[in-house]
């Protein structure tokens, strides 16, 4: 409550302030009959004013005697929306009203938060009855009570008006980065503050995933939390491998994956609800992997492949690194911005590490031992290297063979039919003597013929009869 006073030879004027909702107590001087008439009202005894509303305000006077004192009674009244209930990450509208008999002063308003740290509002509408601020988005550490400061140079007025907001959120930042290697052990929390501030309301919520930012989403589970503060959890996806862990903290929802999958990365979101609103905090699941080629011990004098790939994309400042753990700097290699494969050749076997770097942190490494294969081994590997290459050269040569012989047998058919076709065409007999000696002998009993043809003789069975013409 603040007073001013101004004094006068028979008159005191007084200004008192008060809020909407609460009470004010107007004082007379001490041991005189306290009679207080309103302007508004009719002469009544009054010592206090209980339930305060904007129409309150106005002059009170206290006369005795020749005396006369008047109080002006300032009201102010404050309405924040949602009743002062709120999700993480919505705005806040206050809405600051005044009331005088006198002229409205122009007001300075100061926002104080829960931290006592100042914070500036977005003021809407300056009017001098009326106020309109909007806070920005809260969080839930914002959840408490805060002071709306109001000051005016005349006249004088200095109020302080506290009033509670209720945070329901997540103690989680909105967005974070979790790191897991193939094959181990993850639990994602979030840490709800429903029972730090005594939230009395039932309210739901659900997890949800989905690989990426695109992709359709996977309902994991749902769950409520009644205003006794109970939490009842419901698996819905029976096709994700995961669990929901029975014993965990106050106030935390989680969900356990006992061996990590590649395709386990992505996007996982806690969603609340409340009154139609929603809120939410993600996580983001980055899973790293290790390969390498050929698989199995690295025989000496080979090389051989190894693969570090992480899912979903870096940050600017994060990299992959490849190194081997006790070796020297020519063992080591960085991946270059935004790539998430890097490959190394190594011919050395020992323990090679993969790491993610981010901000100069390892954010998660992954140990991958090449052994080294035991001499026989290595000799069994010469071995059939060698006599695979010796039976490789066995098999082509006999296919060249094969392949000689083949094209003989087909270039000696081919004359051969061209032969039997050169000796069709030509059965007529020779001119002169030849023909009239074929003549008187009627005959020739099968005539063994000696024929070149093409470079080779071939030799051929027939009966010429006489009666071939010449």
């Amino acid at each position: 409550m603040n007073l001013c006073l101004i004094s006068s030879m028979a008159q005191q004027n007084l200004l008192q302030t008060g809020l909407a909702g609460g009470e004010v107590t107007l004082n007379c001087p001490e041991n005189t009959r306290e009679y207080w008439k309103s302007k508004a009202s009719n002469s009544l005894p009054l010592l206090r004013v209980r339930k305060l509303n904007l129409s309150d305000a106005g002059i009170y006077t206290c006369q005795y005697g020749s005396h006369k004192v008047q109080t002006s009674l300032h009201v102010f009244k404050l309405t924040i929306s949602s009743d002062g209930h709120f999700l993480q990450n919505e705005v806040p509208e206050l809405i600051l009203m005044q009331n005088s008999s006198s002229p409205l002063p122009d007001l300075s308003i100061t926002l104080f938060n829960s931290n006592n740290n100042r914070v500036r509002p977005e003021l809407k509408n300056e009017m001098r009855q009326k106020y309109i601020m909007n806070l920005k988005n809260l969080e839930a550490t914002d959840n408490g009570t805060w002071v709306c400061q109001v000051h005016s140079d005349s006249p004088p007025i200095n109020q302080k008006i506290f009033f509670a907001l209720k945070v329901l959120g997540f103690q989680n930042p909105d967005s974070e980065r979790k790191y897991a290697t193939v094959d181990s052990t993850v639990i994602l929390s979030w840490h709800l503050n429903f029972q730090k501030i005594k939230w009395k309301e039932d309210f739901t919520g659900q997890l949800i995933w989905k690989q990426q930012e695109s992709a359709n989403t996977l309902q994991l589970f749902d769950f409520k939390v009644t205003a006794q503060g109970e939490l009842h959890e419901t698996k819905k996806s029976s096709n994700f491998l995961f669990e929901i862990p029975e014993r965990k903290p106050e106030s935390t929802i989680q969900v356990k994956l006992p061996k990590v999958h590649f395709n386990h990365s992505g996007q996982y979101q806690c969603q609340l609800a409340y009154q139609g609103r929603y809120t939410q905090s993600k996580i983001e699941l980055v899973v790293m992997k290790v390969s390498s080629d050929p698989a199995g011990p690295l025989s000496r004098g080979a090389n051989m492949t190894l693969t570090c790939q992480v899912s979903g994309q870096l940050p600017p400042n994060a990299y992959l690194r490849w190194e081997r753990v006790n070796g020297t700097k020519m063992d080591i290699k960085n991946s270059k911005q935004h790539e998430v494969k890097l490959e190394v050749n190594i011919s050395a076997a020992g323990l090679w590490s993969c790491h993610l770097i981010e901000d100069n942190d390892r954010k998660i490494s992954f140990h991958y031992h090449v052994e080294e294969a035991p001499v026989w081994i290595n000799y069994v590997i010469i071995g059939t290297s060698v006599g695979g290459g010796i039976l490789v050269f066995v098999l082509a040569c006999l296919c060249i063979i094969s392949s000689i012989k083949w094209k003989r047998r087909r270039q000696r058919a081919r004359r051969m039919a061209q032969g039997r076709q050169y000796l069709l065409e030509n059965k007529t007999c020779q001119m002169g003597k030849d023909c009239f000696q074929e003549r008187q002998a009627g005959w020739l009993s099968r005539e063994k013929l000696n024929l070149s043809l093409f470079g080779e003789t071939v030799q051929l069975h027939f009966s010429i009869f006489s009666s071939y013409s010449c």
